[in-house]
């Protein structure tokens, strides 16, 4: 197999890699301050450490890099670009350029991202479940739930579910709670359901161009049918995705998170919170919530409006929360990962929440729960801590759950 090489980027910044206008050119502004490397949390099961792999690659040492582990072991958590002082954007730019030389040599990656990856093409999902099925639960959400196509009006709010909360059971749940609260708060609303698919966060960052730009392409048009004066998004990834690479191709829309749009609505939502938790709270600050889009006080405005509740934060918190580990394609890496590092950052994470005395684990990304319930047994901490989806406990204080 001939060596590998970055794929040829274009002169000037396009959709997909705005940020880079030349491998070699944009990475020439690295002032080799190691910053990047010494705030990775991953950079030391890398065999090249951000920082050096930038150096590698601008020394045309481009096979090494793309040969070794450092591809697919970055995160995506955003760190090294909010404190690079040459605000280069490795995470979101370097990191996929070099997924995607990979897959251009047609060289093996893990069998769970491939698949995902075929779903995703073949399905618009990376479970592979029929898009007809992703409405089912709103089915069972025992309040209204309507559908744009069916509807056939324009609507304030267009809700974009995303596939976990569409599909996985736990997310299912967790969407259902989420339409209570909006029809409790008289939101006229309305989702996409069988014509929704990914909006390609995983896609775009595992490196797989082509996919991406089809699963982009679709969502535009048909985006484009309907009327609707926002966006709503419970997925964070794919809100970061809509709001900051969907504009170069076309897409724009006035899109929040969920958590922005009920903390704009507090006052409504204030007199419907009746049930006291009597809970301890620590909150993780999801990456693309925080250090991606800056949603660092919203989340924290929901829990400390609802009745008996106490937060507490972690010692990294907002800017320097440490990630769950599941960003970027590594969702699907999970056995990859865990044969390189010595421990997962999930782990690592709920070791912290524990260290402050709290119960309850709150989050906000539909990721999260499993991830984190699952450190939680890894760690022992299963008498001690709780972890619940920031809906979840507004839902319980309002007697809707």
């Amino acid at each position: 197999m001939g060596v590998a090489q970055v794929p040829p980027l274009p002169e000037t910044p396009g959709p997909l890699f705005p940020e880079l206008a030349s491998a070699e050119e944009k990475f020439r502004q690295c002032i080799q301050c190691g910053v990047c490397s010494g705030s990775c949390p991953m950079g030391e099961a890398m065999d090249f450490a951000p920082r050096r792999a930038v150096k590698m690659l601008l020394e045309g040492r481009f096979n090494e890099v793309v040969e070794s582990n450092t591809p697919w072991l970055c995160v995506s958590c955003h760190t090294c670009a909010v404190r690079c002082p040459s605000q280069l954007q490795i995470s979101d730019g370097l990191f996929p350029a070099l997924r995607a030389a990979v897959m251009a040599e047609g060289k093996a990656i893990d069998q769970d991202l491939q698949k995902a990856l075929q779903n995703t093409y073949l399905y618009g999902n990376p479970m592979g479940i029929s898009p007809k099925k992703r409405a089912e639960w709103a089915k069972t959400a025992g309040v209204p739930v309507p559908i744009m196509s069916q509807l056939r009006r324009p609507v304030d709010v267009l809700w974009i579910v995303e596939c976990n909360p569409s599909f996985e059971p736990r997310g299912q749940e967790i969407s259902k709670l989420l339409a209570r609260i909006l029809n409790a708060l008289g939101v006229d609303f309305a989702i996409l359901g069988p014509e929704e698919r990914c909006l390609g966060d995983c896609e775009w960052l595992a490196g797989e161009r082509g996919l991406f730009e089809m699963l982009i392409e679709r969502n535009i048009e048909i985006l484009s049918k309907y009327k609707f004066r926002e966006i709503i998004m419970t997925d964070p990834h794919s809100y970061r995705t809509l709001l900051k690479i969907y504009p170069f191709l076309g897409g724009r829309y006035h899109v929040q998170p969920v958590v922005a749009f009920l903390a704009q609505r507090l006052d409504q939502l204030k007199p419907l919170l009746k049930k006291k938790l009597n809970a301890t709270i620590t909150y993780h600050d999801s990456c693309c919530l925080g250090r991606k889009t800056s949603h660092y006080e919203e989340p924290r405005m929901l829990l400390r409006a609802i009745p008996g509740v106490k937060l507490v934060e972690m010692v990294q918190n907002r800017e320097s929360s440490l990630c769950c580990g599941g960003g970027a394609s590594t969702i699907y890496l999970d056995r990859y990962i865990q044969e390189r590092v010595k421990d997962r950052l999930a782990d690592r994470r709920v070791m912290q929440a524990a260290a402050t005395g709290a119960e309850t684990l709150a989050v906000a990304c539909p990721f999260e729960p499993a991830r984190f319930e699952d450190a939680v047994k890894v760690t022992g901490n299963e008498q001690k801590l709780i972890v619940r989806d920031i809906i979840e406990l507004l839902a319980e204080s309002m007697e809707i759950a």
